[in-house]
Formats: C-alpha cells, structure tokens, sequence
C-alpha cells in the first residue's frame, strides 16, 4: 500500500503596521496678552521667556508708564520707601478684631489660591473684583517715597497704601508689596539689566 502524504503547507504570517499618527506640534508661544493687561499678566508672561532678548520684548511690548514706575521703584536705590518695611498691618484695629493675620498674610492667601487652583480669576471674598488696577494708581506712589509727599503724615501716608492694596487684585497687591521693599527679583525673574534693556528712557539716580 502505497502511502501517500501531504505536501506541507506553510502559513507566513503577516504584520500589519499600525498606522502612526502624525506628531502634534506643541502650541506655538504665544506673547498676546488681553488689552490693557494686568501688571501681573505682564509680570508672568515676562518671567516664562527662556531668554533674556524674550524678556525684553516683552516688556516693550507693553510698555507703560505704571510698570516703569514700579521697576523705577524697586531697582533705583535712591527711591527711598516711606512705608514700614515687611508684612502690612489691617487699616485699623478694628480689622484686626474680624480678621486673623495680617493684610500681606490675607493677600498671600488670596495668591496661594489661585497658584494653586492654576487660576487668577476672582471670586475671593473681599477681592471679588479689583475695584482699581496699578495702571490707574501708579501716579500716587510719590506719596509712598521720600521727596514725593514729605509733609503727609505716617498714619495717612500708610492707610492711603493699605486702602490701595485692598482695591487692586490680589496678584497686583502681592506685586506692590514687594516692590515696597525692592524685592521683586523673589518671585519674578526680572532683573535691572533686563529693564535697563527694554526701557533706556529710564534714568537712574537722583531721585531724593
């Protein structure tokens, strides 16, 4: 008996190659800011440049005279704060009573928020909507320096301050505060050179 047998087969598998999506670009930087910006707005977007030619176009970008003041303020060591250097007291003592900590703690509080909820908008109890920005009160820092406003007194001259942090946005607020003893460079990547670049109007020195 002839035994007879079938040929092998051999079955090739095939590997289909999973289609690739293409790469997503990552989303082109964008400098566009809303019109009439907060100072902090400007600040944030200043401190996300890689370079320092970035920074400064930034800056000149938007250019305005309330953030020469503030630069003018916190870099220029004849600008001589008449505030009381360190944290902000409550206006008066009657804040104090309602009120645990002081108004930097309230305002560090009110940042601390928003950092952490990766949001500036409102909704903050008191600073539910800036009444003012530091665009519109910047002409009333002489009050707070030496030569500006000598003959006001220290009471006025500090409630007159605190009254102003409590109308602008917290963010604004926090800014003022550190500019008021020339501590900027602590949460902003923002330095003299970089300012001296964008702004070369500014003249340094002199000033009391």
């Amino acid at each position: 008996m002839k035994m007879t047998t079938k040929p092998k087969t051999t079955t090739r598998k095939t590997t289909v190659k999973k289609a690739t999506s293409p790469r997503k670009a990552a989303p082109k930087a964008t400098l566009e800011l809303p019109p009439n910006p907060f100072t902090f707005e400007v600040f944030a977007l200043v401190n996300k440049q890689k370079t320092k030619a970035k920074k400064v176009e930034v800056l000149r970008k938007y250019e305005h005279d309330s953030l020469k003041a503030l630069f003018i303020w916190n870099f220029d060591p004849s600008v001589i704060s008449l505030l009381p250097p360190g944290e902000v007291p409550y206006a008066s003592m009657k804040d104090e009573q309602i009120t645990t900590g002081t108004l930097s703690t309230k305002i560090s509080q009110a940042v601390g928020t928003m950092e952490y909820n990766n949001d500036d908008s409102m909704g903050l109890g008191d600073f539910k909507k800036g009444r003012t920005t530091i665009r519109k009160e910047f002409q009333r820092f002489y009050n707070f320096c030496k030569g500006g406003n000598d003959q006001l007194k220290s009471l006025r001259r500090e409630t007159m301050f605190i009254q102003m942090l409590e109308g602008l946005h917290p963010l604004d607020a926090e800014i003022l505060c550190l500019v008021k003893d020339k501590n900027l460079e602590e949460k902003y990547n923002i330095t003299k050179e970089i300012v001296s670049e964008a702004y070369p109007d500014i003249t340094w020195g002199g000033r009391s």
